[in-house]
């Protein structure tokens, strides 16, 4: 059977309903698999179907018994009846089209067919392609046929042709299929419904690391702990761990890691999270691509979202960034490597981009605080990352920063964090935390104060001391700090706002 399809043979198709190209023999487009896998995600989730209307059409599927299926399903769903397969076979028997479609078996066979229903739209978008390459192919034939005419007018051929290419590309607009239109939705469903409000992928709503629907993006210097820091993600988007440097991790249904860059020093470093407990987990729902792809990000930029419905992942680790595109520096290079990012968080797949700093600024002092102009490649690369984390110390130290350099929500540290190379774990260092910090101040706290040690020294700037308010203020707000107003100054000097450990607080701890 063409194109790997297990569908019997004697299963009909519109191939043997419709015209042939005239020498060359080949078979009209169309995608089995990809039907199989659209019809049975309708049957195991009822909502996927509003999910692939608007992406299908009249005729999209290339099997008749397919199409027949299909029209079962949408008339479940506007009466908002179930769409599994028991109450399939039973409507399509009433119908009298259970056995043409190939009966009782092949429906349940369909809803075997388990790609996931997060691939779905995806696998729709398929069809619908494959479906128009048919009906321009149609149309193709159709002229060829007419130019053999005797007396054959070549004005009245192009007029029809410039007509049939007409309606084609209205009837692909109104339906909703046309690329000007096919990711177009009305502004309260864009507001409400597009997971705005959704929960993060890592920290708190109020101060966000990965947000759903956009990458996370981290960047360092060789040795610093870019991967050890990833690695504990994953493991806890895995469900093998519940936090990542103590901020809580989002699961995930199956992750595909790209490991580009030295895989097997990618897998030591996993190997110092994973037991032999983990084998299921890491077995069935951990999926690593070794070496180069097939082709760089900014060449093919549907590989992305292609790779991540090969897999089934619903998460994606490119690592490193330096392996995906052909070049970091060139502009349009780094645009079209945006696109493809897109195209996959447009189908629903969370990304982590692991990335190089620029080679000046690795010896950067302790503690400074580093900017998105230190990120290696063009500006276009950060531009289009949700958040960004940079990671600065020496190669190989287990004492770094990591500075939240771009921020879905409220800034994240800069944190001190402590790597253990043994275990591939890493740790906050207690001495930078606010509620620490002021639980050992008897004498209370100044935001200026407060600034001062979390820069480590030094006089803050005022984005510092902007900071250390918002943490001060915040611990007030979770009732683990007071606050006593300061004084404005006058002949006799001002006193500065200060706060203090709540009693509630020094009691938890004491």
């Amino acid at each position: 059977m063409p194109q790997g399809t297990t569908l019997p043979p004697q299963m009909p198709s519109r191939y043997e309903e419709g015209p042939t190209l005239p020498l060359d023999g080949a078979e009209p487009p169309y995608n089995v698999d990809a039907e199989c896998a659209v019809l049975g995600a309708c049957m195991h989730n009822i909502d996927v179907i509003d999910a692939i209307r608007p992406v299908l059409g009249e005729d999209s599927f290339y099997r008749p018994a397919h199409e027949t299926i299909w029209r079962a399903l949408l008339a479940q769903r506007r009466e908002d009846k179930p769409t599994d397969p028991i109450v399939l076979v039973e409507l399509l028997q009433q119908q009298g089209d259970l056995q043409r479609v190939g009966g009782r078996s092949y429906v349940f066979d369909l809803a075997n067919v388990l790609y996931g229903t997060g691939s779905a739209e995806h696998h729709a978008e398929i069809v619908r392609k494959k479906a128009d390459l048919r009906r321009l192919r149609a149309s193709a034939v159709r002229t060829l046929q007419r130019a053999q005419e005797p007396g054959a007018d070549p004005e009245a051929i192009r007029s029809e042709v410039e007509t049939e290419v007409r309606a084609e590309r209205e009837r692909a607009l109104a339906s909703g299929q046309g690329r000007l239109n096919r990711f177009a939705r009305d502004g309260w469903s864009f507001v409400k419904e597009t997971g705005a409000d959704a929960e993060p992928l890592w920290g708190t709503r109020e101060k966000t690391v990965w947000a759903s629907g956009e990458s996370l993006m981290i960047v360092g210097a060789p040795g610093v702990g870019k991967t050890t820091l990833a690695h504990q993600v994953i493991f806890a988007r895995l469900g093998l761990q519940e936090t990542a440097l103590e901020m809580p991790v989002a699961p995930s249904r199956r992750v595909l890691y790209l490991a580009m860059d030295r895989p097997k020093q990618i897998a030591r470093a996993m190997d110092r999270l994973a037991f032999p407990t983990d084998e299921k987990t890491l077995r069935e729902r951990l999926v690593v691509w070794e070496g180069p792809l097939p082709a760089t990000l900014d060449k093919e930029p549907d590989l992305l979202a292609d790779l991540a419905a090969a897999h089934q992942a619903d998460t994606i680790v490119i690592d490193s960034l330096k392996d995906a595109v052909s070049t970091m520096v060139d502009d349009s290079a780094a645009v079209t490597f945006h696109n493809a990012r897109m195209r996959a968080l447009r189908n629903g797949v969370e990304i982590m981009e692991l990335h190089h700093q620029r080679k000046a600024t690795a010896d950067a002092p302790r503690g400074q605080r580093p900017s998105l102009d230190q990120v290696y490649g063009s500006t276009w690369i950060t531009a289009g990352a949700g958040s960004v984390l940079f990671v600065t110390g020496k190669a190989g130290d287990p004492a770094v920063t990591l500075h939240h350099l771009k921020t879905p929500t409220g800034e994240v540290g800069p944190l001190d964090v402590t790597h253990d190379h043994k275990r591939g774990t890493t740790t906050l260092d207690p001495t930078k935390d606010p509620a620490v910090l002021l639980r050992n101040a008897p004498n209370g706290m100044s935001t200026r104060e407060l600034a001062t040690v979390l820069i480590g020294g030094g006089e803050p700037e005022r984005a510092d001391l902007e900071k250390a308010r918002r943490r001060l203020e915040n611990l007030v707000a979770t009732g683990l700090a007071t606050k006593a107003d300061g004084i404005a100054g006058g002949a006799g000097g001002g006193q500065q706002t200060r706060y203090y450990a709540s009693a509630r607080h020094l009691t938890a701890v004491g």
